[in-house]
C-alpha cells in the first residue's frame, strides 16, 4: 500500500468512525484497525488523534456543504431551494455527520473540531438565509419573515429531527418535522 492510500483509509476510516461513535469513543487503535493500517503509518501522516480527527470532520464537512450548496444556491426559486434542502435524501437515521459533534463535550474542547462544527453551521446558516432573503426580496416570501430566523428554523428542523429519529430508531420523526416545517414555508409563500 502506497503512502497516499495508507493516509486517504486513515481519513476515510477516521470519518466513519466519527460519524458512528463521536470524537471521545474513537480510539487510534479503532482507526488503525479500519484503515487497516500500522502505528506508523497513522503517525507518519497525523500528529495524533486530534489531527486526523480535525482532517476528517473537515472533510465530512465539506460533504455536508456541498450537499447544501446544490439545494440552498442551485436553480429553483428560493422556495423551492429552502424546501428541496429540508427534503434532501439523508440517511437519518446515522444523524448528521456534523450536527453530530455538537452533542461530543470532548469534540467542544477540541479547538480544531469546535472550529470545523462553527464554521460549518455558520456556511450552512448563511446559504439558508440568502437563499430566504431572495425569497422575501422576489415576493415569494411574505415581506414580514426574517432570513435569518428562517435560516435558523430550517437547521433546528434539521438537526432536531435527527435527534429525534435517532431516539424512537425510526425517521418517522425527522420526515415528520420536515413536512411541518415545508407546510409552514408553503403557507407562508401563499
Amino acid at each position: 500500500m502506497s503512502d497516499a492510500d495508507a493516509r486517504t483509509r486513515l481519513i476515510d476510516s477516521t470519518r466513519e468512525l466519527l460519524w458512528e461513535r463521536g470524537y471521545a469513543a474513537m480510539s487510534p487503535r479503532a482507526i488503525m484497525q479500519r484503515a487497516e493500517v500500522g502505528q506508523g503509518s497513522m503517525y507518519h501522516h497525523f500528529t495524533g488523534k486530534a489531527d486526523l480527527a480535525a482532517t476528517a470532520f473537515a472533510d465530512n464537512a465539506e460533504r455536508t456543504l456541498a450537499a447544501a450548496r446544490r439545494s440552498l444556491a442551485g436553480a429553483g426559486s428560493a422556495r423551492e431551494r429552502l424546501i428541496g434542502y429540508l427534503n434532501r435524501r439523508r440517511e437519518v437515521l446515522r444523524g448528521c455527520p456534523v450536527g453530530r459533534m455538537a452533542q461530543d463535550a470532548e469534540a467542544l474542547d477540541t479547538p480544531e473540531l469546535a472550529a470545523v462544527l462553527r464554521e460549518t453551521f455558520a456556511e450552512l446558516r448563511g446559504l439558508a438565509a440568502a437563499a430566504a432573503a431572495e425569497g422575501v426580496a422576489s415576493g415569494e416570501l411574505p415581506e414580514h419573515v426574517d432570513p435569518d430566523e428562517l435560516a435558523e428554523t430550517v437547521l433546528a428542523v434539521v438537526q432536531g429531527g435527527y435527534v429525534l429519529a435517532r431516539a424512537e430508531g425510526s425517521p418517522v420523526p425527522f420526515d415528520r418535522a420536515v413536512a411541518g416545517a415545508v407546510a409552514l414555508i408553503k403557507a407562508a409563500s401563499c
